[in-house]
């Protein structure tokens, strides 16, 4: 009787199983459809009826490259991401261990305002934040950029790392104490393995939000200092008249890397298995 019931009830789940099946069938259909229109655009020559263009051509890519000076867009970008990262680990690491060993009063509203530059859009502390930058001479330039994506970057890392730190038994901070570690010595050789995987998520995290930040980015940068998210905007809404393909061809250029970027990130880390790490560590 158990196993007709059980049967029964999984008869009763398939229409609503076969609902939400539907709705994602349909949406990776939707979005298979854009990016392949976008994909297919960048590579004809004219496309004005049919299924596809009249003609295939790649000149596209290198007008777009030349054009827009990408390899130049490119270095920059890995410029600002890189040291985005190494600033936020350097500060916020730190940063997440007091917060995470030690309890003061206020502690919880402090958290609250790590978390406000995260949830709240970057627009809205955007403008007074570049307003700020202008006044010191700071926007315009490789190194206002990087102040400017710091902003949600160092609080998405103390965020991450304190409870991955909170995790770590205390006692073996104390054993090695005991046993005559200094204070550099139990960060260095204790305390950095087991932070390592937590690091690499964080690090991995903030590398994807900042090469695709548009907003702080875009009020911010100068012309040398554009990031690629930003180059793909001024392509679209710059004066003069330019092909769409060119336009498309950057933008399959930009889903490109940060494909890479994605691809090669994961294959040293995978932010789901934090706490497993941990785990098999212990």
């Amino acid at each position: 009787m158990t196993t007709i019931a059980t049967e029964r009830k999984g008869l009763a789940l398939r229409p609503g199983a076969w609902l939400v099946w539907g709705a994602v069938v349909f949406f990776l259909l939707i979005l298979a459809g854009v990016v392949g229109a976008v994909v297919v655009d960048s590579f004809g020559t004219r496309w004005f009826s049919g299924w596809l263009p009249s003609g295939w051509t790649s000149r596209w890519y290198g007008k777009t490259w030349h054009e827009f000076d990408l390899g130049n867009v490119l270095v920059v970008t890995l410029e600002v991401a890189v040291a985005v990262v190494m600033v936020s680990l350097v500060v916020g690491v730190p940063a997440a261990y007091a917060l995470a060993r030690r309890t003061f009063p206020g502690k919880r509203v402090l958290m609250v305002a790590f978390m406000l530059p995260i949830l709240i859009p970057p627009i809205t502390y955007g403008v007074p934040l570049a307003t700020v930058l202008y006044k010191f001479h700071l926007a315009g330039k490789l190194s206002g950029v990087i102040l400017a994506n710091l902003v949600p970057a160092v609080p998405f890392v103390i965020l991450v790392m304190t409870p991955f730190i909170e995790q770590i038994d205390p006692k073996i901070e104390s054993a090695a104490r005991m046993c005559g570690a200094r204070t550099r010595v139990i960060f260095t050789r204790i305390l950095g393995p087991l932070l390592i995987p937590g690091m690499l998520a964080a690090a991995v995290l903030i590398l994807v939000r900042t090469v695709g930040m548009f907003e702080l980015t875009f009020l911010t940068a100068g012309s040398d200092s554009q990031t690629l998210v930003v180059a793909l905007y001024y392509s679209v809404s710059a004066a003069g008249i330019r092909a769409q393909q060119e336009i498309d061809a950057m933008a399959v250029i930009y889903t490109l890397f940060m494909l890479v970027l994605l691809v090669v990130a994961l294959r040293f880390v995978n932010p789901t298995q934090l706490v497993t790490q941990i785990k098999e560590k212990d």
